[in-house]
């Protein structure tokens, strides 16, 4: 995200408990995909669930976007 977005967000998810919610979500994937890409070897398991986390990180991404479309 670009640093004028999370400034959004940032005065936005200050009324906006879905934004803020999602945000906090957004910050725990990329945490989470963070650690799985340190590591030098993935599991089969390990790579199912790095998959699954960049699909609801972008997911999740879609319906900040849709929100802040609205506070622009």
């Amino acid at each position: 995200m670009e640093a004028q977005d999370e400034v959004l967000i940032a005065e936005v998810s200050k009324q906006d408990d879905i934004l803020r919610d999602l945000w906090d979500e957004h910050q725990r994937f990329k945490e989470e995909l963070a650690a799985l890409n340190g590591k030098a070897y993935l599991t089969a398991e390990d790579a199912l669930e790095r998959k699954r986390l960049k699909k609801c990180k972008l997911a999740g991404k879609d319906r900040i976007e849709a929100i802040l479309k609205q506070h622009r």
